[in-house]
């Protein structure tokens, strides 16, 4: 069973920064991915960045790219999302979840694992 835990989500203007970790705990019987999803109110849960767990190659939303980062430490179990340039349009809940098959993938349906999330909320 894989456990996840986010931290480090809060309340920030237009244009600051916040940098979200999630700590992964239990086994996992294959290696793929580590990934964040967000989900604002009244919409649906959508992708925002994942990377391999072993090679480290990294993908983004349109919306994101540039402005957010993420990265792993595969010592401490852990992945990280540095957000950059936040805007009142990233305010969500933001998910991390775990995909153990390869490949890229946009979908919730391929991440079984997930966290409870944590609320970034960005004013203008």
């Amino acid at each position: 069973q894989v456990q996840l835990v986010e931290s480090g989500g809060g309340l920030v203007q237009a244009g600051d920064s916040l940098r979200l970790s999630c700590a992964a705990s239990g086994r996992m019987y294959s290696m793929g991915f580590m990934g964040w999803f967000r989900q604002g109110p009244g919409k649906e849960r959508d992708f925002v960045a994942a990377v391999e767990w072993n090679g480290g190659y990294t993908y983004y939303a349109d919306s994101v790219k540039g402005r957010f980062t993420i990265s792993r430490d595969a010592a401490k179990n852990a992945v990280y999302l540095q957000m950059n340039s936040l805007r009142p349009e990233d305010t969500a809940v933001y998910y991390c979840a775990v995909r153990t098959g390869g490949g890229t993938s946009y979908s919730v349906d391929n991440y079984p694992y997930w966290g409870q999330g944590t609320q970034v909320t960005v004013s203008s």
